[in-house]
């Protein structure tokens, strides 16, 4: 056999991989191995702390892969999580009606949305270079003009307390919502007319629009869509920690997002991956997290770990689907 046909024999197969069995597998190993060698991992109390730990984090995620899966990314996610409920909270705190507050905070987000949305689908820009954008002015505008403060508090006796504190069978409320949020994502996208759009332009924007497909709109739907689920999993963040703090827009948790969809096995050329591989990927990052934090590694190097994996993820995500030419013309990612 020449060395052209073995290369492509090797390629073909590598293409036959399944992302999602591998991580799996990877972290069901590694979960066996901390259960072992890691005093009081698999105690109760740890195990509610890991599937906490990447709750919100799994939902973040959840919103990332509407976006990827129909060939696009959002780096606003985070920039729009922290301060459209900071705006909330500080207009709670000024004395501003329930109603009000929520209702002004729900369309700073939709209005962030919408902007992201019609830019990256009728004025062509591309979506790595609207988000970045708007992800820094919606956290230099909030910050500078709109509140006073890098982190804002709950307001006592607000709902908010009571979410974050409420447990059902011992189990921390957020986890639940990251789940009900799980089936209502996978139903959307395998049940409905307009998932199933995701996919078809995620997979061939060209063919899914000589078909008929409301392309452009739905592809503003996507960009509403993840930062509605940035908005929800800024609120949980908030219940959980009483309070909500800015500089969390210059932290990692944007990359964690990318990692967990990537590493799932949703393919950034886009039209691949589901709800599943949110799942699987949110899995191995939150047990492998417990484990480093249990060995005591120092943080430094635990995003170390987490930029080389990410790496390897994108590097494999390349081999196994590769951009074609559309996707590079586009500049989409």
């Amino acid at each position: 056999m020449s060395e052209v046909r073995m290369a492509a024999k090797v390629f073909g197969d590598l293409r036959n991989f399944n992302q999602e069995r591998i991580v799996l597998v990877v972290t069901l190993l590694i979960f066996a191995t901390s259960s072992i060698f890691l005093p009081g991992f698999v105690a109760a109390d740890n195990l509610v702390a890991i599937v906490r730990s990447v709750s919100v984090l799994g939902i973040l995620a959840l919103g990332m892969s509407l976006v990827i899966i129909g060939r696009g990314i959002d780096l606003s996610m985070v920039a729009v999580m922290a301060m459209s409920v900071a705006l909330y909270l500080q207009l709670l705190n000024g004395g501003q009606s329930e109603g009000i507050a929520l209702a002004l905070a729900l369309g700073f987000v939709l209005a962030i949305g919408l902007l992201n949305g019609f830019l990256v689908a009728y004025a062509d820009v591309p979506a790595i270079f609207v988000t970045l954008a708007s992800g820094s002015f919606v956290f230099g505008y909030v910050r500078s003009q709109l509140i006073d403060t890098d982190a804002v508090t709950v307001p006592a006796g607000h709902w908010l307390l009571g979410l974050g504190g409420l447990r059902i069978a011992e189990v921390p409320i957020e986890v639940y919502i990251f789940a009900v949020l799980s089936v209502v994502v996978f139903l959307f996208l395998r049940f409905t007319k307009w998932g199933r759009y995701i996919f078809f332009a995620g997979d061939n924007p060209a063919a899914a629009r000589n078909t008929g497909i409301p392309v452009r709109p739905m592809l503003v739907l996507r960009y509403v869509l993840s930062a509605l689920t940035a908005f929800a999993a800024g609120l949980l963040t908030a219940a959980s920690l009483q309070s909500i703090n800015t500089r969390v827009v210059n932290s990692n948790l944007l990359y964690d997002i990318v990692l967990v969809a990537v590493i799932g096995g949703i393919g950034l050329s886009g039209g691949k991956g589901g709800v599943r591989n949110v799942l699987v990927g949110a899995a191995l990052i939150g047990i492998m997290l417990n484990a480093m934090t249990i060995l005591d590694i120092p943080l430094i190097y635990q995003n170390l770990i987490k930029s080389t994996i990410l790496l390897f993820a994108i590097i494999v995500d390349g081999l196994i689907n590769p951009r074609d030419e559309q996707t590079a013309q586009q500049g989409d990612i």
